[in-house]
């Protein structure tokens, strides 16, 4: 069977492609955190390559004509796709969602439609990377639920503070303990943040409950983080997954309380129940909050997702929430210590622990602020995710024999408005795609005496790609096959035409650079 449309004749696959503009894009929490590909050009061609009679496949738009423009980088804190993160803070939320990095823009690369395919530029295209890929995320200290956990290295910043904080606290009750009372703090720090990891448990069982994967859970500076790689698909879902974290947390609080009451409370068992206790009352009353990225704002977002029937407008508010709640933090709380309203003595001087509630403030301040911002950008990057179809973004392709020179490939490319080069076997069946960074790399003087199948990398089952993949699907199959090129086909199995990983990258920065 011929699948490539007749032997050297182009098969009306790559139309659409006309949005190759941009620089580069990125991957989606993240909420946040990989191997890397061989770098290749993308052709300068931006102009729409059909040949005459060519009938776009379905859902296919119109093309669109002209010279490309760049849309300029993408943030650097952009999140992952599809990523959600619910964190749980020791005394608030954690770092927000650190997005994976888009790969570097091509260098040198002409944009301009009278530069051919033979002489596109070169440049660096992979498929957006998840966070972990490019870092485990800290010590891995069990698999629950199938759920990696993670132990950041701040977190043993923050086990040192509570250690020294709390066991200044522990010798001015008990002071016949001595040195012992900071071995006692240690305790209590790691029987808080095991506190922590069940309320991220909660988040998670609810996630798997509703058939949401879990990418990890991980401990860091100022709490957990929960990684789930989907949205929820109703709000009711929604607000139920992020009211189960405080919930827990109340339901801790209230253990250690009845604990307590079994206990002498000037015991060393009475002080790290009373500690726990508050502790916990104090996670779960600041994640109720209602403010992104605290759980409290992804309950917010679910209320005005349910009455306006738009989860953007409910990420919208509860991130704008969460941006005042920021502002109050870094004003509030330092005048709430000075006064003495959080039950320590007023202060009528600046000290040292008036500047220590000072930095404190402005670091969860920055948090929140921080974490709202990149709720925004994510729900931002969902919105936009379907605009990415691999029908759309495809490159018009040619069949050649592997022993084809590389000159008259190129010949054939350029005559037929193509702007990839499949190589097949005597059946017309593709066995590998040209690399255009190799093309690249070749003298135009020798291209006569090279055969395309030197050029050309072998097609592996996870580089032959459907036409119909779209937004997250698209971004997952490209990430689960790291590679420069991938061969697009139909359902019936006929050659569509090549995809680029540079072209999604830089429609999908394109697209995030539209506002919503």
């Amino acid at each position: 069977m011929d699948v490539s449309g007749g032997r050297g004749q182009p098969r009306p696959g790559n139309d659409e492609s006309a949005e190759h503009t941009g620089p580069e894009a990125q991957a989606p929490g993240g909420t946040g955190d990989g191997p890397t590909t061989p770098s290749a050009p993308t052709p300068a061609d931006g102009t729409d390559a059909r040949p005459e009679g060519h009938t776009p496949g379905p859902g296919a738009p119109p093309p669109e004509r002209g010279t490309p423009q760049d849309t300029g980088a993408a943030p650097d804190d952009a999140p992952a796709p599809g990523q959600d993160r619910h964190r749980t803070p020791a005394h608030t939320e954690p770092v927000a969602d650190r997005p994976a990095r888009p790969s570097q823009p091509p260098a040198g690369r002409p944009e301009h439609p009278d530069h051919p395919f033979a002489h596109s530029g070169s440049g660096k295209g992979q498929p957006p990377q998840r966070p972990e890929e490019r870092k485990r995320g800290g010590l891995l200290m069990g698999r629950p639920f199938g759920v990696p956990v993670y132990v950041a290295p701040s977190w043993f910043l923050v086990a040192i503070l509570i250690t020294w904080v709390f066991g200044g606290q522990i010798d001015r009750v008990l002071p016949e303990l001595g040195a012992v009372s900071y071995l006692v703090s240690l305790f209590f720090a790691v029987a808080f943040y095991a506190s922590v990891l069940v309320h991220e448990l909660a988040h998670t069982l609810a996630a798997l409950r509703f058939k949401l994967p879990v990418r990890r859970i991980q401990l860091q500076f100022f709490g957990g983080v929960s990684e789930i790689e989907k949205e929820a698909e109703t709000p009711g879902r929604e607000f139920v997954l992020a009211f189960v974290g405080p919930l827990l947390s109340l339901v801790l609080a209230g253990l250690f309380y009845l604990g307590l009451l079994a206990v002498d409370p000037g015991s060393v068992p009475g002080v790290l129940l009373a500690g726990l206790m508050v502790s916990n009352l104090i996670v779960a009353a600041f994640n109720l909050l209602p403010g992104l990225p605290l759980d409290g704002g992804r309950m917010l977002r679910a209320v005005v997702w349910a009455i306006t029937g738009k989860p953007m407008t409910g990420t919208v508010v509860a991130a704008w929430v969460g941006r005042a709640l920021a502002v109050c933090v870094l004003i509030g709380l330092p005048l709430l210590t000075q006064s003495g309203a959080l039950g320590s003595d007023a202060v009528d001087n600046v000290g040292m622990d008036t500047v220590l509630d000072a930095l404190l403030a402005a670091i969860l301040a920055a948090i929140i602020w921080t974490g709202a911002g990149n709720s925004l950008r994510m729900a931002r990057l969902r919105e936009h995710l379907p605009e990415l179809r691999a029908r759309t973004l495809t490159r018009r392709a040619v069949p050649v024999e592997s022993d084809t020179p590389l000159s008259e490939g190129l010949r054939r490319a350029n005559a037929a408005g193509a702007r990839a080069l499949v190589v097949v076997d005597a059946d017309g069946v593709p066995v590998s795609l040209v690399r255009e960074a190799a093309i690249v790399g070749v003298p135009e003087h020798r291209r006569p005496w090279v055969p395309v199948g030197t050029l050309a990398q072998d097609i592996t089952e996870g580089m032959r790609v459907s036409a119909e993949l779209a937004g997250e699907e698209l971004l997952d199959a490209l990430r689960a096959t790291p590679a420069t090129e991938y061969l697009v086909v139909e359902e019936t199995g006929e050659i569509y035409g090549v995809l680029s990983a540079a072209d999604v990258e830089r429609a999908f920065v394109k697209a995030m650079a539209r506002p919503s």
